[in-house]
Formats: structure tokens, C-alpha cells, sequence
């Protein structure tokens, strides 16, 4: 006969509340729960085990992506389960070829500042930027209408007129294409450089970054263990 656990014996084993048992019960985090006569739920080890697997997937996969999984798993569709963790493992390598572009940009683009390349208060035009770089004015007009550049526009003219920033980030949108990175991966690149402010701050976000997704690459890894576990009606792992 298997062993009869309360709904404080599972929140203890996962640092939760009883309350929170009992939702993750209601949104099939669980599996299905017997009822006694009087209506008080019957939980069992195979519960245990399945919290334990949600909650170590969560801390990696994070809580809707979760619990989506152990819905799936519930259903008896185990390749959906196993879909969803490809599609975060591929939505993670994404955001590490990003961060790889990123710092592909930053050594490519040559190291002089923006004012360095361009003469204070000065402007260039289309066709000098395209010179510069050895492309096609239209190229640049095509990066411009995918948001990548926003060359400023002459009063009057409407001419575009590009400054020192401008130039640096033609030179990295340049050099990614170069390297075959799409076009929204090079938007992102120019977004986190503007938002940081400099190329050295950018360095400093990019290498956080990193460790932030090694430490997710981990944790997913980790929670994938207690789901084969549990698929296995195992002991969780450590």
C-alpha cells in the first residue's frame, strides 16, 4: 500500500505553502488526485515526485513553460512535453548566438570612437556612408526601413544626414551581415549597445549575460534530470 502524504508533507518538501499544493493540484502540475469519502485529497510518493520535477524545471524553464510540460506529461503526451523543452533549449541557443554576434561586433568594428571616424559636428550622407563601408546606398535604405540605422533628416531637403553613431552602427550592421546574422538578431545588438551607452558597458552586460544563461543552460539541465526521473517513477536526483 502506498504511503498516504497531507498536503503539508508535499509543501514542506518543496518549501511551499499548502495553499500553493493545492493550485498546483487544480492546474494539473500534479497528477490526477484521488478524493477520500469525505473529499479531502489523497496525495501519494508519485505526487511527491512530480512536484519536486516542477519545481526543478521551473527554476530553468520558468513557471508557465513548467507547468505546460507537466500538463503535457499528465495527458499522456510525452512528445509534447519533450517538444516544449527543444523549443527552450532552442530559444536559449538564440539568445546565445545573439550575445556571440554582439561581441563579434564589438572586436570587428575598429576601436575608435565614432568621433574619432567622423569629424566633430559633421554629417554624412547617404552615399559617403556607402563609400565608406564599400556598399550600395540602397542597402543602407533597406537597413533603415528594417529599424536597424536612424539617420537623422535635413530640415527642408529631408535629406539623411549621418553622424557619428550613425556610421558605428552602419559599420556593425556591415560586419553582421558579413557573417550571415539576421536582421532582428542585429537589431538587438544595436538596441543593447544604444541602451547601454558605451562599448565598454556593453562588454560588462554581454559577459553577464553569459553567466546568467550558463546558470539557466544548468538549471534547465537539472530540471530535465528530475523529469526523466519522474518519467521513470525514479527517485529524484541529489
Amino acid at each position: 500500500m502506498s504511503t498516504a502524504l497531507r498536503p503539508v508533507d508535499l509543501a514542506r518538501a518543496a518549501g511551499v505553502s499548502t495553499q500553493q499544493i493545492r493550485n498546483y493540484a487544480d492546474a494539473g502540475v500534479l497528477p490526477p488526485t484521488p478524493r477520500s469519502p469525505s473529499g479531502h485529497r489523497r496525495f501519494g510518493p508519485r505526487h511527491r515526485r512530480a512536484l519536486l520535477a516542477y519545481r526543478a524545471l521551473a527554476k530553468g524553464f520558468g513557471p508557465v513553460t513548467a507547468q505546460a510540460i507537466m500538463r503535457a506529461v499528465h495527458a499522456g503526451d510525452v512528445a509534447e512535453a519533450l517538444a516544449l523543452i527543444d523549443a527552450a533549449h532552442a530559444a536559449l541557443h538564440e539568445q546565445r548566438r545573439t550575445l556571440r554576434a554582439t561581441a563579434e561586433a564589438l572586436d570587428a568594428v575598429p576601436l575608435q570612437t565614432p568621433q574619432a571616424s567622423v569629424p566633430p559636428r559633421s554629417h554624412l550622407r547617404i552615399g559617403e556612408v556607402a563609400a565608406r563601408l564599400g556598399v550600395r546606398s540602397s542597402a543602407l535604405r533597406v537597413w533603415e526601413a528594417a529599424g536597424l540605422l536612424r539617420p537623422a533628416r535635413e530640415p527642408g531637403t529631408g535629406h539623411r544626414r549621418f553622424g557619428p553613431a550613425d556610421v558605428r552602427d552602419a559599420q556593425m550592421v556591415h560586419m553582421l551581415r558579413q557573417g550571415r546574422h539576421p536582421l532582428p538578431q542585429i537589431r538587438a545588438v544595436l538596441e543593447e549597445l544604444r541602451r547601454t551607452g558605451s562599448r565598454e558597458a556593453l562588454r560588462e552586460a554581454v559577459a553577464q549575460r553569459q553567466a546568467a544563461l550558463a546558470q539557466r543552460a544548468t538549471a534547465m539541465l537539472e530540471g530535465a534530470s528530475h523529469l526523466h526521473h519522474y518519467l521513470r517513477d525514479g527517485d529524484p536526483p541529489g
